[in-house]
């Protein structure tokens, strides 16, 4: 491990351990159970928050499905062929990819599971398995681009205790009722993935899915949020933790849309860079337009006697 790698993990263990000094335990709210739509349909309670997580287990198996199918996504391997990196560092890559996309669609498939098996009696244990397989998709996620921004076997190396210190959280707040640290891998990846998306050269072309990615899963926050308003602005129909689960369903769902077009990116620059490009030639074409004179010519009248 270099010594700039081991400055970056002392780093981030202080600031986590400062952050847990200084903060106050946050304890699980009994509240966050009660549901605004608790209805039941043949048989089965809260029914919309049970059958709304339907597409993740569809999206889940179609995803893991093409990653191992002929290699469809196309992954760093063919990084290869364009003679960018080293033989041994391009087989590293596609196997931390293919690992760390694995991860993530088994996490999405589980979801389904999970958070059914949840909302069907809502507690504190069953959202044991509700918030566990999230938490795989959200670290599997973060060591993928540590993989395709930073450094391929940096990122390798980091998804398995990435997704140990996910568990880790979870368990955490489950013998000691402190939702800390499972806040920490929430969190984190929500405000570092867009800045990364944005700040951080990719590999691959299409990296602005990731932006759309973030965005979804915002307004599912705020829709979670918004549970009981959203159900009696729409009369009774549909509660906003329902379409929550359709609204955060749409990540894995531009991921893969991502997956399926992207090609090598042979023209590493950030999103950033790009737009301030765009922005400097837009200003640069509106200066033109400024700048142009108009000439008139003068021409003769004459006079009628």
């Amino acid at each position: 491990m270099s010594k700039r790698s081991v400055w970056a993990w002392g780093v981030a263990i202080v600031c986590f351990l400062v952050l847990m000094i200084v903060t106050p335990a946050i304890p699980q709210s009994q509240e966050y159970h009660n549901f605004a739509d608790q209805r039941k349909f043949l048989g089965i309670p809260n029914a919309l928050n049970v059958v709304s997580n339907f597409p993740f287990l569809v999206i889940g198996l179609i995803g893991l499905v093409l990653c191992h199918h002929g290699n469809y996504f196309k992954l760093s391997i063919y990084v290869q062929y364009l003679k960018l990196i080293p033989f041994d560092m391009c087989i590293e890559s596609l196997q931390g990819e293919l690992w760390g996309w694995t991860c993530f669609y088994i996490g999405v498939a589980a979801v389904a599971f999970g958070s059914a098996y949840y909302h069907l009696k809502p507690n504190d244990a069953s959202l044991v398995w509700d918030r566990l397989p999230m938490t795989v998709a959200f670290t599997s996620i973060i060591g993928i681009f540590i993989i395709e921004r930073i450094d391929e076997r940096k990122g390798t190396v980091s998804l398995i205790p990435l997704i140990l210190a996910g568990v880790v959280s979870i368990m955490y707040w489950r013998f000691f009722d402190d939702l800390r640290p499972y806040a920490a891998v929430q969190f984190v990846p929500c405000l570092a993935i867009p800045l990364m998306a944005i700040l951080l050269p990719p590999m691959y072309t299409h990296s602005t899915y990731w932006l759309w990615a973030a965005g979804f899963y915002l307004l599912a926050k705020i829709e979670e949020a918004a549970d009981k308003p959203i159900y009696n602005w729409t009369y009774h129909i549909v509660s906003g933790h329902t379409v929550k689960h359709l609204c955060a369903a749409m990540v894995p769902v531009f991921l893969t849309l991502m997956l399926a077009k992207r090609d090598i990116e042979t023209n590493r620059i950030s999103l950033f860079q790009s737009w301030r490009i765009s922005w400097s030639k837009t200003k640069e074409n509106g200066a033109a337009v400024d700048s142009l004179t108009c000439t008139y010519s003068g021409v003769a009248v004459e006079e009628s006697h």
